[in-house]
């Protein structure tokens, strides 16, 4: 059920007193639970979380225990300095005001951090994934997850609902898995989203991941409430609490209302200005993810990203050796890529995109080309285009729509459509 909603019109926000009342009205008794648990985005998400961290503090005040989790899935952790910034405090008020209030990483690589509840059989899998099965998938999965969930009382999700190119849109219970869960989830989940194919996930709510996901959430035995935000900008053009797979869809339906740009005509090369929140590869992807399927074929995609130095913090080394590469160029080399985490595989295709595999070469369908600071050597090892940052100049890629040439200020998190495109790859 949905305990308390607001929508502003479209184009427009929210103000701060119908946020203040919204949640006062959605949280309800969740409010004097014992210990409660909130799961939230890193800095890679825009939403206004410094209104919703001190709002959430007032509201929750009289917890017996109350925990701010950064639902990581393998993102870096953040520092106390970076925890301070994105809550938008100050490290004082963290040892003086907010002092009753813990807020930590979800601590990913260690072991301990996880419970298992269980597991996903492959007959389920396999049923789940439909036509999108292949045997590269693997076996049963065990569905491990933050032990700290399991302790709370009660856990609120706080999170934003975007397109997203795994599971369709992001937000609701994929603040669980990937966010806080072990790895056998998010390597099968991001592994399934590739055999799917971004163009043919992105965007789209009834996905085989998103049911996967649900599933899994089926096995946590901790009441649960969403607060599902639909971002307008940097502020709140909708707030939906209740039943985290219910409040899901609702924003899910205003995401597609307010995040989708769909073109008159595929682009024959767009700039895509990645933002300083991506602050790496395995991040700024996602200028890829939202414009593939606003690019013509043989079309070429910009990543302009000049602050940008390093491919990833943590999987970088994997992803130094495998490059970025198809679905099928992995596919026909599989006992080459075997031992390489799925979730890893995932992200190789995602960014490169879709294509082919003819005469023994693969046959990407649109060129990817990096403007950062990684060196054109670099970029060569990874297959990826090269273009010096300091040559570009995003003004003279401006209003230039009608010849096919587009700039996106701001790439990663709206999605773009243009007729005709969303073949996903071929599998073998």
């Amino acid at each position: 059920m949905i305990a308390a909603r607001a929508v502003a019109p479209l184009g427009s926000v929210l103000e701060a007193r119908e946020i203040r009342r919204t949640l006062g009205a959605g949280l309800g008794d969740v409010a004097r639970s014992g210990r409660i648990l909130v799961l939230i985005p890193d800095h890679t998400r825009t939403l206004p979380l410094p209104m919703l961290f001190r709002e959430l503090c007032e509201l929750l005040g009289d917890a017996l225990d109350l925990e701010f989790m950064v639902a990581l899935g393998t993102h870096p952790p953040l520092s106390e300095e970076r925890l301070n910034a994105l809550l938008g405090v100050s490290a004082e008020e963290r040892s003086g005001r907010f002092a009753h209030v813990r807020v930590t990483n979800h601590a990913w690589d260690d072991p301990d951090t996880f419970v298992s509840l269980g597991a996903l059989s492959t007959r389920r899998i396999r049923s789940i994934a439909g036509d999108r099965w292949h045997p590269t998938l693997g076996g049963d999965v065990d569905v491990r997850i933050n032990r700290r969930v399991l302790e709370a009382d009660h856990v609120i999700i706080v999170g934003p609902t975007f397109p997203h190119e795994v599971a369709g849109f992001s937000g609701g219970y994929k603040y669980y898995f990937p966010g806080v869960s072990g790895a056998d989830m998010i390597n099968v989940t991001h592994w399934l989203g590739a055999l799917s194919g971004v163009v043919g996930t992105i965007g789209i709510a009834d996905t085989p991941v998103r049911a996967m996901i649900h599933a899994a959430a089926e096995l946590v035995p901790t009441p649960t409430t969403l607060i599902a935000l639909t971002v307008e900008g940097s502020e709140l053009g909708a707030i939906t609490i209740g039943d985290p797979i219910e409040a899901w869809r609702e924003a899910a339906v205003l995401s597609d209302e307010r995040h989708v740009t769909h073109l008159e005509r595929p682009m024959e090369r767009i700039l895509a200005w990645a933002p300083p929140m991506y602050d790496e590869l395995w991040t700024a992807g996602k200028a890829m993810y939202k414009l593939e399927s606003a690019l013509a074929d043989g079309g070429e995609l910009v990543i302009y990203a000049p602050h940008l130095e390093r491919v990833s913090r943590v999987h970088g080394a994997w992803i130094e050796e495998i490059g970025y590469h198809t679905l099928p160029y992995f596919l026909e080399s599989w006992e080459r890529y075997s031992h390489v985490p799925l979730g890893v595989l995932a992200h190789s295709t995602h960014v490169r995109g879709s294509g082919t595999w003819e005469g023994g070469r693969e046959h990407p369908r649109v060129r990817v080309t990096l403007a950062s600071r990684l060196s054109a050597e670099a970029c060569a090892r990874l297959s990826l285009g090269y273009l010096d940052p300091a040559t570009v100049d995003p003004a003279a890629w401006q209003g230039r729509e009608e010849e096919g040439v587009m700039f996106v200020a701001k790439a990663g998190e709206r999605l773009y459509r243009a007729p005709g495109i969303g073949t996903p790859p071929r599998r073998s």
